[in-house]
């Protein structure tokens, strides 16, 4: 019972770890079609998500929002919306 206890533990992790490469990689393109702002707040939200659950991923996510961060507006600036 034990044996199939950690296969299925083992499985959710490999398909959290790859559910994390889809996500970096979709941020990542996000960001590149000019919405860096919202790349990173997901960024955020992800790192608050798996910040006790999973330290790799938190690091990739945390990378990434410090990576892209410098393409944002300054902190606490609202975006412009257009009528």
């Amino acid at each position: 019972m034990a044996a199939i206890d950690e296969r299925k533990a083992e499985q959710a992790g490999l398909a959290s770890a790859e559910l994390g490469v889809v996500l970096l990689s979709a941020l990542n393109a996000l960001a590149d079609a000019g919405e860096a702002e919202q790349a990173c707040r997901l960024a955020g939200r992800a790192c608050m998500a798996l910040r006790r659950q999973d330290g790799g991923q938190w690091r990739r996510f945390n990378a990434l929002l410090h990576r892209l961060a410098p393409r944002t507006g300054p902190v606490g600036a609202s975006r412009k919306t257009s009528v």
